[in-house]
């Protein structure tokens, strides 16, 4: 008896293994990978890291997806990125709804509104008011088949690099500049010609002088990509950006294909990704200022009250040409301009006076 039963508990234990391997094989051939291509390539601090870190927290915390990430131009250039995830031929893309301004009025209502919400209050409006529901509302009505889920922000960028000082808006009438959303409508009405360009055109387009100045991100940012190489002044506040928020959108179909639980584990991951992102910034860009300074000869400057004020007032038209021209902008703009007026309550008061000791 002593003999069946022990070959009986190895037969028992032998069984069991093999279930448990068939189990993980089962597992792993059900893990999901998805390609994502970035609008921001991986060597750039911040911006890139951001793409790698999300993909890191979603793949270290799901059994049932993956995502793989790609730079600029390996499945498709960062300006196509949201037509390719529409149709199919790509999964995913990490990139900033800014970019799809061309296309869209109200898209950069979603990435960085000038003289609008810093980082705290635009996250308030995004995922505690209206924001999200009204940014999927806009791909949904404008024939794009993804879903959107926000996964990133950061605080204000600087609000230019130019060769010349700046010191009156004549200064700026006919200049070549590159800029962002809807800040390049306000920069064309004061006698600006811009572009939109993706992070590795910018300065060889600075160098061969095809543009004048260029504003692209933080100064941590700016400064891998050699700007100050070129042009010396770099202008703060950025007042086109007061805050900057970053998207995954996914296939549709793609999304629809996976389970809850895996709809579940992106958005915990996006959230985690805002945090990082906006402590990031926090972090490193006052050493790069100090850095750009010292080492570079960077020249930091600062607008006076008379130019801001130009560029506040050119903005208000903007915003409202387009609220009057496009009734999902109006809807948009005057949801988030309710939101902002309530929150002033709370932010008028809470916040220290700036600048202090």
């Amino acid at each position: 008896m002593g003999k069946i039963w022990e070959d009986t508990i190895l037969l028992k234990k032998l069984a069991s293994t093999l279930l448990g391997a068939t189990m993980l094989a089962g597992t792993a051939s059900a893990q999901e990978t998805l390609e994502m291509t970035s609008a921001f390539p991986q060597n750039l601090p911040i911006l890139g890291d951001a793409g790698v870190d999300f993909v890191n927290k979603i793949n270290g915390i799901s059994e049932s997806v993956e995502f793989e990430h790609y730079d600029p131009n390996k499945l498709v250039p960062t300006l196509e990125a949201l037509d390719a995830v529409s149709n199919g031929s790509v999964d995913s893309a990490f990139t900033t709804p800014g970019y799809w301004q061309g296309k869209i009025n109200s898209a950069s209502l979603f990435a960085a509104v000038p003289f609008g919400p810093e980082p705290g209050e635009m996250l308030a409006w995004i995922l505690y008011d209206d924001g999200a529901r009204l940014w999927q509302q806009m791909y949904d009505d404008n024939g794009y088949n993804v879903v959107v889920v926000p996964c990133g922000i950061y605080s204000p960028e600087t609000s230019g690099w130019f060769k010349k000082e700046i010191n009156s808006l004549d200064d700026l009438k006919g200049l070549n500049m590159r800029f962002f959303g809807l800040g390049a409508k306000v920069m064309e009405k004061l006698g600006v010609s811009t572009s939109l360009l993706a992070a590795g055109d910018i300065f060889p387009a600075l160098e061969r002088g095809a543009i004048d100045a260029t504003e692209f991100s933080m100064p941590i940012v700016d400064a891998r990509l050699g700007f100050y190489k070129i042009a010396k002044y770099n202008y703060f506040p950025g007042w086109h950006q007061p805050s900057t928020l970053f998207e995954l959108i996914v296939n549709k179909d793609v999304w629809e294909s996976l389970d809850e639980k895996s709809h579940n584990q992106i958005r915990t991951a996006c959230q985690a990704n805002i945090t990082t992102n906006l402590a990031n910034g926090e972090a490193s860009n006052f050493p790069a200022m100090v850095e750009n300074q010292e080492k570079h000869g960077v020249i930091i400057k600062r607008w006076s009250p008379e130019m801001l004020d130009a560029f506040e007032a050119s903005w208000n038209e903007v915003a409202s040409e387009l609220a009057a021209e496009d009734p999902f902008f109006k809807t948009v703009w005057d949801d988030l301009q309710e939101f902002r007026k309530g929150y002033k309550t709370w932010g008028d008061n809470i916040n220290l006076p700036r600048p202090r000791n």
